[in-house]
């Protein structure tokens, strides 16, 4: 059930993305030391008032080596709205854990991101801070997470100045592993400006897996995202539901 932890899946987005990324869903949990990864194309589509098509390549890459972890993520979209022009999207995220501790690590993370259809020309980050594992059953994994992180926000909404913020980030994951070839995976962060606690985004992912045969699962996730002040004319809230085919390899 491990290569179950972390996965590249081929989705069907029903809504927008979500802006905070879930550096939990890069994480795959291994013993053995050296390089994992995996790279994908997701494709969607969807007809309702309007007609959406969009397309997404992932690639993630893990490396580990005793006390050490990397984690590399880049993620690229591309949707294009009633034959609009396509509107695009990316993150890229960089992630060192250093286990000071069996059950406590130091994080060490940098992110950039922009989406045009929220109006985020460049979001930057870079944080630190311990982990906590409050479990240890290889039935269920349970996290805790408490970092502070430095942000730069440019939104390109023609009004708001450029936002150079102090945030907390508080998160919680879980890993449930009830039958064999059955996974049940759950993130929820909150990230608070430090000193303007009405300021706040929340999000949430939660995702089951049904393993098939080999490496190969099917997968579906429900996202929501809850940002306090986003750009103007964005909704507060955003939400994503997506299913597919998932594959992990070492």
């Amino acid at each position: 059930m491990k290569h179950l932890a972390l996965i590249l899946f081929l989705s069907i987005s029903f809504h927008t993305s979500a802006q905070v990324l879930n550096a939990e869903s890069l994480r795959k949990v291994t013993d053995t030391s050296g390089f994992t990864g995996s790279a994908s194309l997701d494709f969607s589509l969807k007809k309702d008032v309007n007609e959406y098509f969009g397309f997404r390549s992932n690639i993630h890459l893990q490396y580990k080596m005793k006390r050490n972890l990397i984690l590399i993520k880049n993620d690229i979209e591309f949707q294009r709205i009633e034959g609009n022009k396509f509107s695009n999207s990316g993150i890229s995220h960089i992630r060192y854990n250093y286990k000071i501790y069996p059950r406590i690590t130091w994080e060490v993370f940098v992110q950039a991101q922009y989406n045009k259809v929220s109006k985020i020309d460049f979001r930057g980050l870079a944080g630190t801070g311990p982990r906590f594992k409050l479990s240890t059953s290889n039935l269920y994994n349970f996290y805790l997470g408490t970092l502070v992180m430095y942000e730069q926000e440019e939104l390109d909404d023609g009004i708001t100045p450029i936002q150079r913020d102090i945030r907390g980030s508080a998160y919680f994951s879980f890993s449930l592993y009830p039958v064999k070839n059955i996974a049940i995976i759950s993130t929820t962060y909150y990230q608070p400006k430090l000193g303007d606690f009405e300021d706040y985004r929340v999000s949430s992912q939660s995702s089951l897996l049904i393993k098939m045969f080999g490496d190969l699962a099917f997968k579906t996730t429900y996202t929501f995202i809850f940002d306090r002040y986003p750009a103007v004319g964005i909704p507060k809230s955003q939400y994503n539901f997506s299913t597919g085919v998932a594959y992990s390899f070492d």
